[in-house]
């Protein structure tokens, strides 16, 4: 008996793309999630078969098929490796389209799905990012988009990442924000039920009067720098706390330690942003820089992205714990993203290891020379 066929809408557009994998094997070598599981299933090159026999029709949308599609942490590392020069991360997440339009959504994911659409946030909060951070918003020049996981997870990042505004005497006001919708699009919810989300970002923080919007958190700068901008007029300027602090070279007290960097995969490989924290990092008087052996577009991932530490956290630990054992021997791993810090710190308890795990804007916090 034929398994009964997955409605395709979102897989269909992407036939081509599927087709042309030769099943190489090239992405097997940089995939965080086949590293730590071993089946053929869990890589690019199996997701894609598995794609596609959902498509055609001969696979049926089972509990196997869906946790080798879910598994994947969207780093986009696969792409950089891949001779044919595929676009996975669209074939996985068209997937996840179809697999939630047909009700395949795994449990975890809905209890995040359902706690953004009641509380704007994936955490189930029901305090504003304003209340959770205890600050009022005003007119400002410049906006400050905490995001869900600095704001009610390491609500830490976030005042740090104010206060350094302040002391390098930014006219800035945290902006009127929910849920950017990252986490969203990534486990498979529908395009219009993000773009709403993005309609009302925009619209509330455009009516804010602000110019600019700084992001410490990747997924978040990566959505209004990429996705928003395919769905809705972005009018103001989109800037990543990096950036903000390459440009304005703000004085560092000395800092005798070894410090080395982990690329976001949102920061990194899918905006491009590389230099920028590096300049940071570098101008710290006396501190030794010292890249990792994967670095830049070769980074490893954390493996909290894409929906798999909220369904698969011992996998995203186990990740996490092999991307901490790349940092060594230095003292301080620096990321800018809270997501990656949560992960990372997560991978620190995992592999018994010392070194210390902060986000860019708490580094410099510590060490920014006011006047």
């Amino acid at each position: 008996m034929m398994p009964e066929r997955l409605a395709t809408r979102n897989l269909d557009k992407l036939r081509q793309t599927m087709m042309t994998c030769t099943y190489c094997g090239f992405c097997k070598s940089v995939c965080p999630t086949f590293e730590a599981v071993g089946w053929d299933g869990s890589v690019a090159r199996g997701r894609i078969m598995l794609a596609y026999g959902l498509a055609q029709g001969d696979l049926p949308a089972d509990e196997s098929v869906a946790e080798y599609i879910f598994q994947c942490t969207t780093c986009k590392d696969c792409e950089r490796r891949c001779p044919s020069g595929i676009e996975v991360v669209d074939v996985v997440e068209g997937c996840r389209r179809d697999l939630v339009a047909a009700d395949r959504m795994l449990p975890q994911h809905r209890r995040v799905r359902e706690s953004v659409r009641k509380h704007g946030n994936p955490y189930g909060e029901e305090r504003s990012v304003a209340e959770a951070l205890s600050t009022e918003k005003k007119k400002a020049r410049l906006g400050y988009f905490a995001g869900c996981t600095a704001a009610y997870r390491n609500p830490a990042i976030a005042k740090a990442a104010m206060s350094v505004l302040s002391k390098l005497d930014e006219d800035c006001t945290l902006v009127d924000e929910l849920c950017c919708g990252s986490v969203l699009q990534r486990i498979g919810c529908p395009e219009d039920e993000v773009a709403k989300i993005m309609r009302r970002n925009v619209d509330s923080i455009a009516a804010q009067g602000v110019d600019e919007v700084v992001f410490s958190c990747a997924g978040c700068y990566r959505m209004f720098k990429e996705e928003y901008p395919k769905h809705v007029k972005v009018p103001f300027k989109v800037t990543h706390m990096s950036e903000l602090l390459a440009a304005k070279k703000p004085r560092l007290a000395a800092l005798d330690k070894k410090i080395t960097y982990h690329d976001p995969c949102h920061l990194g490989r899918h905006s491009k942003v590389y230099e920028a924290p590096r300049e940071v990092l570098r101008s710290v008087p006396h501190a030794k820089y010292q890249e990792m052996p994967r670095s830049r577009e070769l980074a490893g991932c954390c493996g909290g992205g894409g929906g798999v530490r909220s369904a698969y956290p011992e996998l995203s630990r186990k990740i996490a714990a092999r991307r901490v054992d790349d940092a060594k021997p230095a003292d301080i791993l620096v990321t800018t993203c809270p997501f990656c810090v949560a992960n990372l710190r997560a991978g620190k308890e995992e592999a018994g290891a010392e070194i210390e795990i902060l986000d860019l804007v708490e580094l410099v916090d510590r060490l920014v020379q006011e006047g």
